[in-house]
């Protein structure tokens, strides 16, 4: 039997539970009951989250847990020392120690992710890395595995991370039996910028959604702005402006932005050469590729690559 044990702290969020649902599942697609689970918290007793909502806990003992999974606040929560030694001494005794959102900052307090590679909610990593210069935050990771210590982004990234917990434990085919009981993604494609480019300029306009919906099923072609104002019915002056208007962006750097992140997206499923990932998403050769990402990302396309290889 592998133990879980789930750390909750008064004001904890909810949400941040949910990886707990991906061992439940697993337990089931599995045919035996091959995780186990005590919800711990430093007095025990009922503890009221964020919601509102009480969880009943068991008082800490010892950390002597398979898994050791440390809950998240909506805001950066500090912690008590009880609860930062438990975590501290979990990582010596645990296999892997766990935290998703902005619970890396628990991890961070104890003293756990120096020198390591973290991640967290892109709203929390650049004051995870201000206020822990040691640790070396990756904003852009749905999750990071360093060892034993395992981080992740928003609430819901948990669910990943947890999957990708059961595949190691129990195999691939267990992993994506449990993602499609739970109607998720098995490996979610992509970093955590949970801005997709179409969301991220939310054209107001019919038109101008027509024309960025076509640009993006379109990025092998050269996407002028006469053809996109083709599609949207309006001159090339007149869209060009319209476009500006609605989005804050010129047409051919939201185009650019479109092309970045289908490249990014290729370039981490990691099966093309990026020769081929530039003809793909309408770079004309890898140079350009190379400099749109160090535009966007400030790291070229290797190493995007890199660092999926190295979080597997």
């Amino acid at each position: 039997m592998h133990r879980i044990g789930f750390v909750l702290f008064p004001g904890a969020n909810i949400l941040s539970t949910a990886p707990i649902s991906t061992f439940e599942v697993a337990n089931f697609c599995a045919g035996k009951p091959f995780y186990e689970l005590q919800i711990l918290s430093e007095n025990g007793g009922p503890v009221r989250t964020s919601w509102g909502i009480t969880v009943d806990t068991e008082a800490f003992g010892e950390p002597d847990f398979d898994t050791l999974l440390i809950g998240a606040g909506t805001e950066i929560e500090v912690g008590s020392p009880k609860l930062l030694e438990f975590i501290k001494n979990g990582v010596g005794v645990s296999r892997r120690v766990a935290a998703p959102c902005t619970g890396a900052f628990m991890l961070a307090q104890a003293g756990i992710l120096d020198g390591r590679r973290a991640t967290t909610h892109w709203g929390f990593a650049r004051e995870l890395q201000r206020r822990f210069p040691k640790v070396r935050v990756d904003e852009d990771r749905i999750f990071v595995i360093d060892g034993p210590v395992w981080t992740s982004a928003g609430m819901t990234a948990g669910i990943d991370l947890a999957l990708a917990m059961v595949e190691r434990d129990l195999g691939v085919e267990i992993a994506r039996a449990v993602a499609k009981k739970m109607v998720v993604y098995h490996r979610r494609a992509g970093g955590q910028s949970q801005f997709s480019t179409l969301l991220e300029l939310e054209p107001k306009s019919d038109r101008i959604q027509s024309a960025l919906s076509y640009a993006r099923r379109n990025l092998q072609t050269a996407l002028s702005v006469e053809q996109l104002a083709e599609v949207a019915n309006l001159s090339p002056r007149q869209f060009s402006r319209a476009f500006r208007a609605e989005t804050g962006q010129s047409p051919a750097k939201a185009v650019e932005n479109l092309r970045v992140e289908a490249a990014r997206l290729l370039m981490e499923q990691g099966q093309l050469p990026i020769d081929v990932v530039a003809r793909e998403t309408g770079f004309a050769d890898r140079e350009r590729m190379r400099r749109a990402f160090l535009r966007a990302f400030g790291q070229p396309p290797q190493a995007i690559r890199r660092a999926v290889r190295l979080a597997a």
